[in-house]
């Protein structure tokens, strides 16, 4: 499989691996992009393949609890200006407090669903903003929590919306601190997971597999048994949970504790239980790979239609 100057740019963005080595490791794959990934990690070049989702729209996520109903949702438009348009922020938030009160079951039931204070559908009034505002304009996804407590966080005007629940016998007030500090952790370092229990077995056999092959690249390593290189990886895999799980991540406001003993620690001093359930995340724009004019033309075709 050939594979082009492009595919070396993207491995690198992918990667921070040189141009080089990348291209040697898209030769010594087949031009597979997920075999030369894995090629550089074995060779100890690349620690962890970056997330590839490159942002090709702008627009804003946005969470908060209405009415004690957490959501968060991500609205996409053509370009930054209009993200931060009063307008645009307006819509956005009203998308909001329809997926609260009406708790649509996915995208397609949303759109169909009266836009919080009017008697036009959400369709209609995405319709009307594209109008309004003379850009393509798309609710994209959304996340809504209806049960425990919900705490919501906003980075950076939009760019990202994190909203955190948490099961406690404790009233919201007295968590809130703890669930933001939770969201804010998310927005940084976006885990792969919140706890190693939900780690699968594919997961934890491609990762053991990529240690080995690094020890058996590093001189040091090579020569020792094979029982003894089993031992030191089930020890890495302590570092990987670290880094890649919310619960056993170092707490960035106090790294002496993982997040998991912080927010213990906030449930003991308010003489309660704080358990954290679930999260969700959405970057503006991410994994959206498809170029900016076919979105247009995606979104104008929708408005016609």
């Amino acid at each position: 499989m050939a594979f082009t100057a492009a595919d070396v740019k993207n491995l690198r963005e992918m990667t921070g691996v040189g141009m080089m080595d990348c291209k040697k490791a898209l030769t010594e794959s087949d031009g597979d992009m997920d075999k030369a990934v894995e090629w550089l990690r074995e060779k100890g070049m690349a620690a962890s393949a970056k997330k590839a989702g490159r942002i090709a729209a702008e627009g804003m996520a946005y969470a908060a609890v209405i009415d004690g109903v957490g959501v968060v949702v991500e609205v996409n438009a053509e370009t930054d200006f209009v993200g931060k348009n009063e307008k645009f922020v307006d819509f956005v938030k009203g998308v909001a407090a329809t997926v609260a009160k009406e708790n649509p079951a996915d995208m397609d039931a949303l759109m169909e669903c009266k836009y919080a204070g009017t008697d036009m559908t959400v369709t209609q009034q995405q319709q009307e903003m594209v109008l309004v505002i003379g850009e393509n304009i798309k609710v994209r996804r959304f996340a809504r929590f209806a049960d425990g407590v919900s705490v919501a966080y906003v980075h950076a005007g939009g760019k990202i919306g994190v909203l955190v629940n948490l099961e406690t016998d404790l009233p919201a007030e007295k968590v809130e601190e703890a669930g933001k500090d939770a969201a804010m952790q998310i927005a940084a370092l976006n885990p792969r997971f919140w706890d190693k229990s939900q780690v699968t077995e594919d997961v934890l056999a491609e990762e053991k597999k990529i240690m080995l092959a690094q020890m058996a690249n590093d001189p040091k390593m090579a020569g020792k048994p094979e029982a003894v290189r089993e031992k030191i990886v089930l020890g890495k895999m302590n570092k990987f949970y670290a880094e890649n799980c919310l619960l056993q991540q170092e707490f960035v406001k106090d790294n002496s504790m993982t997040v998991e003993k912080y927010i213990a620690s906030v449930a003991k001093a308010q003489g309660g239980t704080i358990t954290f359930k679930d999260a969700v995340r959405f970057e503006k724009g991410e994994g959206i790979e498809k170029k900016q004019e076919n979105f247009a033309a995606e979104i104008a075709s929708m408005v016609k239609g």
